[in-house]
């Protein structure tokens, strides 16, 4: 049983960073490691939702708990194998893996940041906290590139009035042409689904009437998997 988590995002990000440092001091790059905290979160909290009684689609032998048993470089290679593997399937998850890479060749590092991870129940935060983790992963990791490229996120009170206002339909199209981590889509996902119980008006919704774009890629990730943990896609 997963029980409700009451950390503030404070205390949770605070430990994320950290980390971050002494992962750095290592060798290991900022946004590499950005990058391996979503691939391992994600995994985290596909796991948790199975706690809950959902499915996943992620294959059997490379899940998280196949990486929480194990350590040096069985875990390396195990992890590895894990990323190829979803790298190649031909779904969101497929998406949110997209070309991923083990970045963290040390495997004790590597089990520091699971074992950080696996301390917390993510699924069991409101969506507002881990939307607003998501999105201080990209603004960290905007100021480590200093792209110059500033990223603003819409406040979740702003998105459900706008939603509000604009009273999307369940047999409807929603589309944000700059998506970030999906705080509009799953608005308007939560607004539609309450609309009917009709089986195929929602596999419409999960599975067709949700379009998002953003330039930056590691926002797609985001989004992806914001969906995906969602029940969007999955």
């Amino acid at each position: 049983m997963l029980k409700q988590n009451n950390n503030s995002e404070q205390s949770l990000t605070k430990k994320v960073w950290n980390l971050a440092d002494v992962i750095a001091a290592a060798g290991v790059g900022f946004t590499d490691y950005i990058i391996q905290l979503t691939y391992l979160l994600f995994l985290k909290m596909d796991y948790e939702k199975t706690l809950l009684g959902n499915t996943s689609t992620i294959p059997d032998g490379y899940g998280w708990k196949d990486l929480t048993s194990l350590d040096g470089f069985d875990l390396i290679r195990q992890y590895e194998q894990t990323l190829d593997t979803l790298s190649k399937k031909e779904d969101l998850i497929g998406s949110i893996f997209t070309k991923a890479q083990n970045k963290i060749q040390q495997p004790v590092l590597l089990k520091r940041v699971i074992s950080l991870i696996g301390e917390e129940n993510w699924l069991s935060m409101d969506g507002d906290l881990k939307g607003a983790i998501y999105e201080m992963i990209l603004e960290k990791n905007g100021q480590d590139k200093k792209s110059g490229a500033g990223q603003y996120f819409t406040p979740r009170a702003l998105i459900n009035a706008m939603v509000d206002v604009t009273n999307p339909l369940i047999t409807e199209t929603v589309c944000d042409p700059a998506c970030g981590t999906g705080g509009f889509l799953l608005a308007a996902f939560d607004y539609m689904k309450k609309q009917s119980n009709d089986r195929g008006k929602q596999q419409f919704l999960r599975n067709e009437a949700l379009y998002g774009n953003d330039i930056t890629p590691l926002v797609v990730t985001l989004a992806s998997m914001n969906l995906y943990l969602h029940g969007v896609g999955a």
